[in-house]
């Protein structure tokens, strides 16, 4: 039988309007919100990631009757943002898109999640794009540049009672093809995943990572921990060897129990040779590539 993951599946497309004040092509940027949202900016397109709008004090529901408490508010508020192209979600929990992201974003901007997502976000109106790993969904926007968002693998835990019980996870492949084939720019998104082999795939298929951007925070559940600590992260960076990466989703739930400080402490531990490590504090603007 043939594995899922040794497919090359055919990619899909969608065309936008083209905007007359949209960027350079060269143009690289993250904009860290909080939590995993961030703003990227590649090229002539605008990504909104994991639309965490909840503020400090407000509850998170992580599923099965669990809450978490926010510690922090966003950088930018919803009425705020810059207009956006396209919204890409690691899955559905109240952490990366939360009730008020639910009933206040925009509808029509396409959101590029998990199969499982696409399904209960297209429930509130939205306009959803579903993907199975190693998936793509392309975006065009006037002109030559296209931005490839493909699924990568993600498990929110190795335990299989647990991982019955959370939503579908998935990474993100997020690439700018300045012009048919020519890849430009390319950021990884890990989403909550866990550590498992499927991981090691990527390294073999995208040498070239611009920017990798890491969920962790160590995330305790029931006992159990669901998304990468500090210490996971800096070896999936060693492992990936982007030129730069960053740690996001790390003190904003009292469920995260890996902080920051774990993960500077392993990577001056571990030592990452060809990876600039970039602190991303919140509200602030990073380019790269």
């Amino acid at each position: 039988m043939t594995a899922d993951s040794d497919l090359t599946p055919p990619v899909s497309h969608l065309t936008l309007p083209a905007d007359p004040k949209a960027s350079a092509a060269d143009t690289a940027s993250v904009t860290f919100i909080g939590t995993a949202t961030v703003l990227l900016r590649l090229g002539a397109f605008t990504v909104l990631t994991d639309p965490n709008f909840l503020h400090a004090g407000d509850r998170a529901y992580l599923g099965k009757g669990l809450w978490s408490k926010r510690t922090t508010n966003p950088a930018i508020e919803i009425a705020e943002l810059p207009a956006y192209d396209v919204v890409v979600l690691s899955h559905l929990h109240d952490d990366h898109m939360d009730r008020i992201a639910r009933a206040e974003l925009p509808k029509a901007p396409p959101v590029v999640t998990t199969r499982h997502g696409a399904r209960e976000l297209r429930k509130d109106g939205f306009t959803t794009f579903g993907l199975r790993t190693w998936e793509t969904q392309a975006v065009t926007k006037g002109g030559d540049a296209t931005l490839r968002i493909t699924s990568m693998p993600g498990v929110h835990s190795t335990n299989p009672v647990l991982k019955a019980a959370l939503p579908p996870v998935m990474g993100s492949m997020i690439e700018l093809e300045s012009s048919p084939g020519v890849v430009s720019r390319r950021v990884y998104i890990t989403g909550d995943t866990m550590p498992h082999l499927d991981l090691r795939q990527i390294a073999t298929r995208y040498p070239d990572i611009d920017l990798a951007l890491l969920h962790l925070g160590g995330t305790r559940i029931l006992g159990m921990t669901v998304t990468m600590t500090g210490e996971h992260g800096a070896k999936l960076a060693r492992l990936l060897a982007p030129a730069q990466a960053a740690a996001i989703h790390y003190d904003d739930y009292p469920v995260f129990k890996s902080p920051l400080s774990d993960f500077r402490a392993a990577v001056e531990r571990i030592g990452l040779p060809t990876t600039e490590v970039v602190h991303l504090s919140r509200g602030e603007t990073h380019s790269f590539g």
